[in-house]
């Protein structure tokens, strides 16, 4: 690979390995990981000394999606906390908040085989029997991941509902202040946002949130999920979130007719949950966390077209983002239309 970004980017690396392994290290097969456009993500292998390990490179772009997002130290510790809880989570490396060592914050990890891209694990053929199994596994790690203590000081950086907040009323208002902060006064999700305050859940035990918990942000090879991954969204909050937002239809990709994340029927994934969390979900509330899913997804979408038209991160994919908004409109405004006011 001779472009000199690549090679420099592969230089200051193999120097800062050298430094924390006490070895020459150098790098080899190093390439951009593709999705995600809210962190630069490389696999590279590393050879240092006599040891060669598969590593994953995670990295701070210039301008970011959401502003309560992890640092990356934050998510190497909360990762960390995952892993020695039993969550299927790569083995962490390295941190580094020098900005002078590659330019912004980062860190390493081992790297996990399987695929990440969202269309690829509902469509390949040779996930087929994985795809069956998605369900109950995903459904586990997300009980083990809300068993998490969310009091654990170990976890103190996290954002969790201020002031007497509800879980739901802290997401509302957080979703008010993005799009204040857009100057975009868009009568769909104002009326949406509305109608959510006005029939807000109560909290029933907060937990450790993923926050991006779907097909997308999870590993899968052909025996199902090898590991969950993009962690930087975390938070304390209502676990039925992390359904609803599951269930959106964006994040079936094309198997519409499959609510859970386009693998299966709703009912199958909570039934799961419930068995390996001994919680018990609402399915109402199940409901309103999906609309709100919705509403956050699209607000979250004209975010990432900002980062775009303002010259800070020039990207197609950010700027593509951007249209998308109006269909998480649509779908939020169909939801509660199905529900009813």
């Amino acid at each position: 690979m001779n472009d000199p970004s690549i090679n420099d980017l592969r230089t200051k690396l193999e120097n800062y390995l050298t430094a924390q392994t006490g070895h020459p290290t150098q790098i080899s097969d190093m390439r951009p990981l593709a999705g995600g456009a809210s962190r630069d993500s490389w696999a590279l292998t590393a050879h240092s000394g006599d040891e060669t390990h598969r590593l994953v490179l995670r990295k701070d772009l210039p301008t970011t999606m959401n502003e309560n997002a992890l640092s990356r130290r934050e998510e190497f510790r909360l990762m960390q906390k995952a892993y020695d809880a039993g969550v299927k989570v790569a083995r962490l490396r390295y941190v580094c908040d020098d900005v002078a060592v590659l330019g912004l914050p980062f860190f390493l990890m081992d790297f996990v085989p399987g695929t990440s891209i969202g269309r690829k694990v509902i469509t390949l053929p040779e996930l087929e029997s994985a795809r069956e199994r998605l369900p109950e596994q995903m459904a586990e790690q997300l009980a083990r991941i809300h068993a998490i203590p969310p009091d654990d000081a170990a976890l103190d950086f996290l954002m969790r509902p201020q002031d007497g907040r509800s879980a739901a009323e802290q997401v509302i208002a957080e979703a008010y202040a993005v799009l204040d902060a857009l100057n975009a006064p868009l009568p769909a999700f104002e009326f949406a946002l509305r109608w959510a305050h006005n029939n807000a859940p109560s909290d029933d035990g907060l937990t450790l949130i993923h926050g991006d918990f779907r097909i997308g942000n999870i590993l899968v090879d052909a025996d199902g999920l090898s590991a969950v991954i993009d962690w930087e969204f975390a938070h304390i909050g209502h676990p039925v979130e992390e359904i609803g937002y599951l269930c959106m239809r964006d994040w079936r990709f094309g198997n519409d007719h499959l609510h859970a994340g386009g693998l299966c029927p709703r009912e199958r994934f909570i039934s799961a949950y419930e068995q390996h969390s001994g919680r018990r979900v609402d399915r109402a509330v199940a409901d309103w966390w999906e609309i709100v899913g919705n509403i956050r997804w699209g607000i979250i979408c004209l975010a990432q077209a900002e980062r775009h038209l303002s010259g800070d991160d020039p990207s197609v994919e950010l700027a593509s983002l951007g249209r998308r908004s109006v269909e998480m409109q649509m779908e939020a405004l169909s939801l509660i239309d199905k529900i009813g006011l």
